[in-house]
């Protein structure tokens, strides 16, 4: 509407302008003398050329005019757009001039929504690649680098933001929440054509296969990642493996809920009802998939505490060189922009740091990981940091990101933040990306406390329900007639906030 406008003012200034100078630059109107009247055979021209002088002189302010409206019509017009780029298609509306505590919770519910959107979509789409192969899901695949990046940029404006309240802006929240939308309506546009690749309505006697597969294989790896714990409580100091306990218990919460999903999917295809089933199958690949991320986390932390204990004495040696050239500079009298007071208090705490680092290793048993870390955090105001800091940094971002991707359904905006930011910062500063992590992990857990079990105490959380809504694998909604009543609600799948919930390609 506001393009037509724009066309419309610039045919009137193409016709009507040069038709307006024209009639003025065709009629003279003759003086006789300065300050003298016009001679009385020129009167009717003069009346006839005052005439047309003042249509001419209309047609510049009517052609502002037309502009001026032309432009509010078009300004208009982007806000309009912009106002529905930043109502998320979950439901959440901006209400016009919405105060800042208002827009503050919608970017913090939209943050939430486009993660959990795409979190689900890589999940399944996990499951189709090894069904298909890579060629055959490259287009999705590129659908959730494309929202990663909007969601990337979302979360860092949103440390942005935390980092500087008082110097926030408004539009700030704004790009957040258009950058939310834009990465759910990526997502969203591949959808349906998602749906068609699989096909399950058709025939998911290959997904099922499948995911019975990868379920027996999973169930193998349980056991063994109980054995793996077990050793890692023995090997290591109590503190080595605490972040990891309960993962096992976990997983097999999923693989039951898991087990259900898939007996139910077949007897629903055996009866002649696969929207029913296709319901069952993705909640069940949901599961699976989080029973892995258990697992997964369970022998990654056995890798890095493997990889952290051979590193230390070389960390310790490192940090130790430090705090000697440390001595020296303060001897000569050669340190620079640090005061004398300053330096000699963090030579002495390396000092200590380091001697009870060296003690308990050499006592055993101990935490690897946490020694590193503390070496790390005495070393750096000397001017280093052991590399196998990046190692800790890691494996706290890694099981910060496994916690939150598991516990989805109660996790907010601020823990998903500081873990946004942990990975970003991963490569460039460990120390703070490790400090990041643990904060988002803390943070994380706090979510999940204050959101307790809805499901304590019913039939369901024996069967793994509990779990799977905790978990995002179920969107927590009512049962209907299209879900069995022991599942919960619909279970998530590969789209953003408009699609995710839908019952098959139908919807």
């Amino acid at each position: 509407m506001a393009h037509t406008a724009l066309g419309g003012v610039i045919g009137v200034l193409w016709l009507v302008l040069p038709a307006a100078t024209a009639a003025d630059e065709g009629h003279e109107v003759h003086v006789s003398a300065v300050g003298s009247a016009p001679a009385a055979s020129d009167a009717g021209a003069v009346a006839a050329a005052e005439e047309k002088t003042s249509t001419g002189d209309l047609v510049l302010p009517l052609v502002a005019a037309g502009a001026a409206t032309a432009v509010a019509a078009y300004s208009y017009a982007r806000r309009r757009r912009r106002t529905k780029a930043q109502a998320a298609p979950a439901g959440l509306v901006l209400v016009a001039r919405a105060t800042t505590p208002e827009l503050d919770r919608q970017a913090r519910r939209s943050l939430v929504a486009a993660d959990d959107c795409l979190r689900t979509s890589r999940e399944e789409l996990g499951f189709v690649e090894g069904l298909f192969g890579a060629d055959a899901v490259a287009p999705f695949a590129q659908a959730v680098r494309y929202a990663a990046a909007e969601l990337s940029a979302a979360f860092q404006l949103r440390q942005t933001y935390d980092d500087n309240p008082a110097e926030a802006s408004r539009d700030t929240l704004d790009e957040i929440v258009a950058r939310c939308v834009d990465a759910g309506r990526r997502l969203d546009a591949e959808a349906a054509g998602f749906d068609q690749l699989r096909a399950l309505e058709r025939d998911m006697s290959g997904a099922l296969r499948h995911a019975e597969v990868r379920f027996r294989e999973l169930t193998a790896r349980t056991s063994a990642a109980e054995a793996t714990l077990a050793d890692l409580r023995e090997r290591y100091g109590p503190s080595a493996s605490l972040l990891a306990s309960g993962q096992v218990e976990q997983a097999k919460d999923r693989l039951v809920f898991a087990t259900a999903g898939l007996n139910r999917a077949r007897q629903s295809v055996d009866l002649g009802a696969p929207d029913r089933a296709v319901l069952q199958l993705r909640s069940a690949e949901g599961a699976i998939t989080q029973a892995e991320m258990f697992v997964d986390g369970v022998d990654r932390l056995a890798s890095a505490l493997a990889a952290a204990a051979r590193a230390v004495p070389e960390a310790l040696d490192e940090a130790e060189a430090a705090v000697v050239e440390a001595r020296e500079r303060l001897a000569a009298g050669t340190e620079q922009g640090v005061p004398v007071g300053a330096l000699e208090g963090h030579v002495s705490r390396a000092t200590a740091t380091l001697a009870a680092v060296r003690e308990e290793a050499a006592a055993g048993p101990y935490d690897p990981l946490e020694a590193l870390r503390r070496v790390a955090v005495v070393s750096a105001p000397l001017g280093t940091v052991p590399g196998a800091l990046r190692l800790v940094a890691r494996e706290a971002t890694d099981a910060a990101d496994g916690f939150v991707g598991t516990h989805r359904g109660a996790v907010g905006a601020e823990a998903r933040t500081r873990l946004a930011e942990a990975r970003r910062l991963l490569d460039r500063d460990p120390v703070e990306a490790d400090a990041l992590a643990r904060q988002a992990r803390q943070l994380a857990e706090r979510d999940v406390r204050a959101h307790g079990n809805p499901y304590g105490g019913r039939p369901e959380h024996a069967n793994g329900v509990a779990g799977a809504v905790l978990g995002g694998i179920l969107l927590g909604d009512p049962p209907d007639a299209g879900v069995d009543a022991l599942t919960g609600g619909a279970p998530g799948s590969f789209g953003g906030p408009a699609t995710r919930a839908r019952r098959g390609v139908a919807s």
